[in-house]
């Protein structure tokens, strides 16, 4: 063998045993992505095993506070037609009479039954405990408990009266410990049950004007999740309902005094019917998710938020790690857009007020 023939065999040697060096990480990267598809397509089979069995709507007991008007009453009406026995719960007597006959034009048999009770939820534990009992002797036990009895303010905050904040966190915070605390006993020894706390969006990120209304609805999550801890093992699930602006008469009385800057972000999202939201919330807590969001904007948000809140499934953890960090980048433009709403109504203010002083 020549000298010029070893050479080049020994460089094609060396080729050769370097192109292995270069296709090594390829390769690797290959099988890591198999065994990533393998896990989650194991995942996927395996998810509808540990999540909750759906509960039957038909013949249970429903109690929705809230329920004379808006989501509340749609809720109502949606577990109506399902076949569910509902009680009504809310202040307003004669709101209560006329929910009471929308919602039994839903009805899907003549065995079905609706019970109104006037009482505020939110001002005397003892007095709810009461009424709940008196609706589980006429009804049977509470299958799924529904709290959507809450009032909300939109100002500054400054502006807001002090007597407000106290009022906030009594109807839309104690006004939801109040009635679960009144039915979980029994759900424990039943070892089923649904609770569903409807908070907002306002209740995942704060917002200019929501500085009263925010941090109430932000304090059911934490109540939800540290109760869901708790009834997990007894097979009760919690669902924390994160709807949109919503057309009903409480969103269309707080538009009255919305200040400029809150409309003005409000009107980035659209409004939804009260009618949309109960559908996907009762189809939620039915399912025992934890988190129930409506629409695009909605998923966007309960994904960034998530936290360490509880999954129902593992598909749905998967979800959220899947698409945090593209969330996380559309949020910021929106959390700018918001930005710049408020510095440019701030601006326009400023330059009123200096027209008005010239003048």
């Amino acid at each position: 063998m020549s000298a010029e023939e070893g050479l080049s065999s020994a460089i094609s040697d060396w080729l050769i045993f370097n192109s292995w060096w270069l296709l090594l990480p390829f390769v690797m990267l290959l099988v890591v992505a198999a065994f990533i598809v393998a896990f989650v397509l194991l995942l996927y089979m395996i998810s509808p095993l540990i999540s909750p069995k759906p509960l039957k709507l038909n013949g249970a007991h429903v109690v929705v506070t809230g329920g004379s008007s808006g989501i509340g009453k749609s809720i109502a009406m949606e577990c109506y037609r399902q076949g569910a026995f509902i009680t009504l719960v809310a202040r307003d007597e004669s709101k209560l009479v006329q929910a009471k006959k929308e919602v039994e034009k839903c009805a899907i048999n003549d065995k079905q039954v609706v019970l109104c009770i006037s009482v505020d939820v939110s001002k005397d534990y003892s007095q709810v405990e009461s009424v709940i009992k008196q609706a589980q002797e006429k009804l049977g036990p509470v299958d799924m408990l529904v709290n959507c009895a809450g009032t909300s303010v939109s100002a500054k905050f400054e502006e807001v009266e002090v007597d407000r904040f106290r009022r906030m966190m009594e109807v839309n915070y104690l006004g939801s410990v109040y009635p679960t605390r009144a039915v979980i006993t029994t759900m424990k020894e039943r070892r089923m049950g649904r609770i569903m706390f409807v908070s907002s969006q306002a209740g995942q990120i704060g917002l200019f004007g929501y500085t009263a209304y925010s941090p109430s609805k932000f304090a059911l999550r934490g109540l939800a999740e540290s109760l869901q801890m708790e009834m997990k093992p007894y097979n009760i699930y919690v669902t924390v309902a994160y709807p949109p602006d919503t057309d009903t008469p409480g969103f269309a009385e707080e538009n009255k005094s919305k200040p400029l800057e809150t409309k003005m972000i409000s009107e980035t999202s659209g409004i939804c019917q009260p009618e949309q939201v109960a559908k996907i919330v009762v189809k939620d807590a039915v399912q025992g998710n934890f988190t129930s969001s409506v629409g695009p904007d909605g998923y966007m948000l309960s994904a960034l938020t998530c936290g360490m809140s509880p999954v129902t499934s593992i598909t749905e953890g998967l979800q959220q790690i899947v698409t945090m960090g593209l969330f996380r980048t559309i949020a910021l433009f929106y959390l700018g857009s918001f930005d710049s709403i408020v510095r440019r109504c701030m601006i326009q203010r400023e330059q009123s007020k200096a027209v008005d002083k010239s003048e």
